[in-house]
């Protein structure tokens, strides 16, 4: 089903306690972003950002309610989600900021609701985000940027970059954030933005060039202000060579 026929699902009835964010970081060669959508009642009102969400179906399940909210909200499709979690504290819903959006956007504003969380890596140059449904705006805002959002929303965040932070010293996710052709300093920067400390330069390449993750190329960057630096790409036969014989974490 495609997620312009879930997104014509208006005769189909909302679940009041139940919802889905969603955490989509993206790199712009520079630092970590995260897509966010404002809301707002009213000119007057304060805008507010948020991660884009909203409630599911009854009849559709969870992950297909991400997909298509994230559509709804921001445009965005064909993207790959993973769960990072529930959140259900019983304080959600303590900004009387937020109740007042609630009380003009649904049927049953005080109703206890659970979100489900998902959360993805995407290369920022490829998805330009066109908001829609209750989203006055959606954009790209660095995550160094972001210190309050709707809700528990802030939380929400912090889960998923722990949960990135994990993943990156085990798995090649960061090469979902860059393009297809990449420096070495510029990977490195991807690392040190996510793991949000520095890494010592002459280490950090001597470890991606001794595991082979990375290919060199025969093209170097053109039109740059100092040395052109050689481009690589990420080989993943030679990943999934590594995760077959047991390798499990890169000691970042």
């Amino acid at each position: 089903m495609s997620l312009n026929n879930m997104s014509s699902k208006n005769n189909l009835e909302l679940n009041p306690r139940i919802s889905v964010d969603c955490v989509i970081f993206g790199f712009d060669l520079n630092q970590l972003k995260v897509l966010v959508i404002e809301r707002s009642i009213s000119d007057s009102d304060k805008q507010i950002l948020t991660l884009p969400g909203d409630l599911i179906y009854e009849a559709e399940n969870l992950e297909i309610a991400a997909d298509r909210v994230l559509f709804e909200l921001t445009g965005l499709e064909t993207i790959f989600l993973e769960q990072v979690g529930a959140f259900g504290d019983t304080d959600r819903l303590n900004k009387e900021a937020d109740k007042k959006w609630l009380r003009a956007v649904r049927e049953e504003p005080e109703a206890r609701v659970i979100t489900i969380a998902y959360f993805s890596l995407v290369n920022i140059h490829e998805y330009a985000p066109q908001a829609s449904s209750f989203a006055k705006s959606a954009a790209w805002i660095p995550l160094n940027e972001i210190d309050e959002l709707a809700f528990d929303h802030f939380d929400i965040l912090q889960t998923a970059l722990k949960k990135l932070k994990n993943k990156i010293r085990i798995q090649p996710v960061g090469f979902n954030l860059l393009p297809e052709k990449f420096t070495l300093s510029q990977l490195q920067k991807l690392y040190e933005a996510i793991l949000g400390r520095e890494l010592d330069k002459r280490n950090f390449r001597r470890k991606m060039l001794k595991l082979q993750l990375v290919e060199m190329l025969e093209e170097r960057q053109e039109k740059v202000p100092h040395k052109p630096s050689q481009y690589f790409k990420f080989n993943e036969t030679n990943y999934n060579i590594l995760i077959e014989n047991g390798f499990d974490n890169f000691g970042f």
